[in-house]
């Protein structure tokens, strides 16, 4: 499986690719390194991003996991840059249990890329994170966002397309 690790302010992180689509992003340097042009391109906005000049991804992506992990998944792709959802909303918006959308967040395969880092507790406690240096590396992530963060214009579509799941998966 190709990769590439790239210096971050939060540390090596590592990208990972499948048939043409991104299917990881792991804390660490990986062992073995394989550029190809979509993590190349991965990186790029990777890096933009981590700058404050992104505010989003233009990626095809392919994590793996259940379709109720990929529902929520696709869910936390709708979440605007620099704003947040309780994880009770998002299980409102689901239909499922707060904890599951936890367990969800937490097996997020590709983070930041899929922003679970956007989702806190109830009464706007920071929740848990299990990337990097967890919650550290989420309050990092959040202050980026806040500062980055632009209006959203009007009609502007939002990211939930972006995993390749069957509508009726979601």
């Amino acid at each position: 499986m190709p990769q590439i690790s790239l210096h971050t302010p939060l540390g090596p992180l590592t990208l990972s690719e499948e048939d043409g689509a991104l299917v990881a992003l792991d804390w660490g340097r990986g062992r073995d390194q394989q550029e190809t042009p979509l993590l190349r391109r991965a990186a790029d906005q990777l890096q933009d991003y981590m700058d404050g000049l992104r505010t989003g991804f233009d990626l095809p992506l392919n994590p793996m996991g259940s379709p109720f992990r990929k529902r929520v998944w696709a869910a936390l792709l709708t979440i605007p840059h620099g704003e947040t959802r309780s994880y009770a909303e998002l299980a409102r918006e689901l239909g499922t249990a707060s904890r599951a959308v936890g367990g969800a967040n937490g097996a997020n395969p590709l983070p930041i890329i899929i922003p679970c880092h956007r989702v806190i507790g109830a009464g706007g406690s920071i929740g848990g994170y299990s990337g990097g240096d967890g919650l550290a590396t989420k309050r990092w992530l959040l202050a980026l966002e806040r500062r980055t963060r632009a209006p959203r214009p009007a009609g502007a579509d939002l990211l939930d397309d972006a995993l390749s799941i069957p509508q009726e998966e979601r």
